[in-house]
């Protein structure tokens, strides 16, 4: 038994307790995976055959990091174990009992690609409108149906599922359903989701198939059983039910993938299952410091749904939680980023010590943008870079058509997207043509009659649509140009008639980059505002390195999703605020509002020893400025583990810093102001409205001898206060909180000032 010294006492109990059904409670950073390979080699080295133990995991990568752990502690044994995720021990299992369901051994895996391929074909052929029924919500809607184990028989005859769908003007989802299974079935293939409902319906309908496998695996163990869903729940509930030696794993206060079918009951609700459970509890976090481990469980603990558990940590104190305000998403971007050049050189750490956690991915452009202004090396996980993501990718291109009609990508790109008729063989024709007779693809397009045979009227109309692009951005600003654009080519409809998650998000994107473009309009440091001048410093943003070493030293940007089951020494938390985080979606009810509150869980707990939270009081929708409050999740944690020190800046205008002061040591005061009823709209300030009129007489000064303190007013952005000078003449910038919208930085050279007294 020495091979379990240095587990602790709860963490042993759980390894020597291999009869019957066990759940096993492991807290943040409580040793979870060790315990589970712990067990594992206990059960080999007492005999219990390695073939016979079934592991199931979320990801290959744990399985990998188990398997291996598990190798050196028995041998070669490991490699006996049936041990993956769900779908490729399930999809084993399938290639060998294939036949008794009708399909080949060799059936084919299709990926999410080939399902929207399939459907594409099908909703052609019954001649339906691809935007009401969209290629991306009609595979959602099918995934969901599969993940619940509703059959294309069983979806038809619903009622309820009937009603929804005739509510959504897409009566016909189930017959498209009922062909895409049949369309699956006569190619010999399964989608992800078949891998699971198939394994159901042959442990349901094939009693020798689930018989032998009942009897084979004796011994089972499931990690992060919180996010398993009701399809995962049956198999492992059937294939336990002979020897009922069943361990799962997990935390309920990390259950936050509701969104891809994980149901939180499943371990809520494990001890109806099993009435003689055996439950342990591990409590002790060996990741994070007291104050970090205390801020997570002040807020855990506001869920009415939970199993209850005391997460504890031994580890020093550690600093305060920082929070920082900032007066918009650029600004608190502009923060994070020094905050970590703060701490790495002060502290002598490596970039890759710092990671960056946000709700939603198009918070990842102010973000970006501060990095890279501050040289800070960065790499995005779980998703692309901002301006790698394909709708962005698509919109630019259309800039960069527009300012150059020469380059040919670009026009590829975006010749037939949104589709307007112009295919494949068409864009061949051109291409011949122009290569024939020496000139670009965009010259054959303008003169198609001349060049290309049966050219699509639709031809003529994408040349005079870029050829007026081309007119617009020499008369507007690079915000009207590029909304127009956006507009205009069909591009912003295409993605709003996307209701999927995905599309909604594609969607925000696209706003997202209108906004940065909306910001860069109205900066007072640079003359030239063309969209031509931003499309060039976006060449810039996007010549980064697409082979970045995966080990690199580099600060990680990433939604909180994909932080699930990583660490970091240093975590920076942004976007704090109401409908943001928690998301407006999630506010229309309370179990949708708890898993917010575990995801922000799930976010605090990746820091090991400081922990910093930020958020803006306006930010940037759909070109507006918009106001925001703190989110009610800072309201949860107890004051006494927060750094609220926020003296370099001013409350509200004219205020003086002891004020400031004075009204961030009350938090109470800060953050527990009323909260917006969830159905209430959101209110919005438009830029525009917020239009300072001069004062009678107004004319700039010399503001080469400018102190701060001084009290100025902007002809547009009205009055208000220096805060800081920076920089050396002549290119000195003022940073100015005005009354009206907030803090800016202006370049003095340019900016339109009038010192109306001196330092206060």
């Amino acid at each position: 038994m020495d091979y379990l010294e240095g587990l602790n006492p709860e963490q042993k109990a759980a390894v020597l307790q291999t009869k019957g059904p066990v759940m096993i409670i492991a807290g943040a950073g409580s040793g979870k995976t060790r315990v589970i390979t712990f067990r594992v080699a206990h059960l080999i080295r007492n005999g219990v055959d390695s073939f016979n133990i079934l592991v199931l995991t979320f990801t290959n990568k744990a399985a990998r990091e188990m398997r291996e752990r598990i190798n050196k502690m028995v041998g070669p044994e490991a490699k006996n174990i049936w041990m993956g995720t769900f779908h490729s021990v399930f999809a084993k299992i399938l290639r060998v009992e294939a036949n008794k369901i009708g399909y080949p051994s060799n059936f084919t895996i299709y990926d999410t690609d080939d399902s929207k391929s399939v459907l594409r074909a099908i909703l052609k052929e019954m001649q339906l409108d691809d935007k009401l029924y969209s290629v991306n919500s009609v595979l959602n809607r099918i995934s969901a149906a599969k993940s619940s184990l509703v059959s294309p028989v069983d979806y038809q005859n619903n009622p309820q599922i009937q009603a929804d769908d005739d509510s959504s003007k897409r009566p016909l989802l189930g017959k498209i359903y009922e062909t895409y299974v049949q369309r699956c079935y006569r190619a010999g293939a399964m989608d992800f989701d078949d891998l699971l409902f198939k394994t159901n319906e042959l442990l349901r309908d094939h009693p020798d198939v689930r018989n032998k496998y009942q009897h084979k695996f004796k011994y089972i163990m499931v990690d992060e059983y919180q996010d398993t869903n009701h399809s995962q729940y049956k198999i492992v509930k059937t294939l336990a039910a002979v020897s009922e030696n069943i361990c799962v794993v997990g935390d309920d206060a990390q259950s936050i993938y509701a969104f891809r079918g994980a149901n939180i009951q499943n371990i809520l609700n494990f001890e109806k299952d099993y009435p003689d459970l055996k439950i342990f509890k591990l409590e002790q976090n060996y990741r994070s410091t007291q104050n970090i481990v205390n801020v997570a469980n002040s807020v855990i603990a506001n869920n009415k749904e939970q199993l209850k558990k005391h997460v504890f940590s031994e580890k020093e104190n550690g600093d305060k939680i920082k929070v920082m305000r900032a007066f918009s998403d650029n600004e608190e971007g502009k923060l994070v980023a020094d905050a970590i050049m703060f701490q790495r050189s002060s502290n002598g750490l490596k970039w890759h010590d710092f990671a960056i956690l946000y709700r939603t991915n198009a918070q990842s452009r102010s973000m970006e943008e501060a990095l890279r202004k501050n040289g800070i090396p960065y790499k995005i996980y779980g998703g692309l870079s901002f301006y790698q993501r394909k709708e962005i990718k698509d919109l630019i291109a259309y800039f960069r058509l527009t300012f150059n009609p020469n380059d040919e990508e670009a026009l590829k790109r975006v010749i037939n997207y949104p589709k307007r008729g112009i295919g494949d063989t068409t864009v061949d024709r051109i291409i011949v043509a122009a290569d024939k007779n020496s000139i670009t693809p965009f010259e054959v397009i303008i003169e198609a009659n001349r060049y290309v045979e049966k050219a699509p009227a639709s031809l003529f109309a994408f040349a005079a649509m870029i050829q007026s692009f081309q007119v617009i951005t020499k008369n507007q600003s690079a915000y009207e140009a590029a909304l127009h654009i956006a507009q205009h080519s069909g591009l912003l409809k295409d993605l709003y008639e996307d209701k999927s998650v995905e599309g909604l998000n594609r969607y925000e994107n696209i706003q997202e980059l209108l906004n940065g473009i909306k910001e860069f309009s109205e900066r007072e440091d640079i003359e030239e505002k063309g969209l031509d001048v931003f499309m060039q410093d976006v060449a810039l943003l996007t010549n980064d390195d697409k082979d970045k070493d995966k080990d690199a030293d580099t600060v990680s940007l990433m939604t909180i999703h994909s932080s699930k089951g990583l660490e970091f020494p240093q975590v920076h938390i942004v976007g704090l605020e109401e409908n943001l985080f928690p998301s407006q979606m999630s506010l229309n009810s309370r179990s949708d509002l708890e898993e917010e509150r575990r995801l922000f869980y799930v976010a605090i707990t990746r820091a090991e020893y400081k922990l910093t939270i930020s958020y803006a009081t306006s930010r940037f929708k759909f070109g507006t400025l918009i106001s925001c409050e703190p989110s009610r999740f800072l309201d949860e944690i107890d004051a006494k583990y927060l750094d609220l020190d926020f003296t370099a800046k001013p409350v509200s205008a004219g205020g003086s810093f002891d004020d400031e002061r004075n009204a961030w040591s009350r938090k109470a005061d800060t953050f527990s102001k009323p909260k917006a009823a969830a159905a209430a709209p959101v209110k919005t300030t438009s830029i525009l409205a917020k239009a300072h009129v001069p004062s009678p007489g107004f004319k700039p000064s010399d503001t080469s001898n400018l102190q701060v303190g001084m009290q100025v007013e902007h002809e547009r952005f009205g009055f208000g206060k220096v805060l800081t000078l920076e920089g050396n003449k002549p290119d000195v910038k003022a940073t100015i909180f005005f009354k009206e919208i907030g803090q800016k930085q202006l370049l003095l050279k340019f900016a339109k000032l009038s010192i109306i007294s001196g330092v206060e």
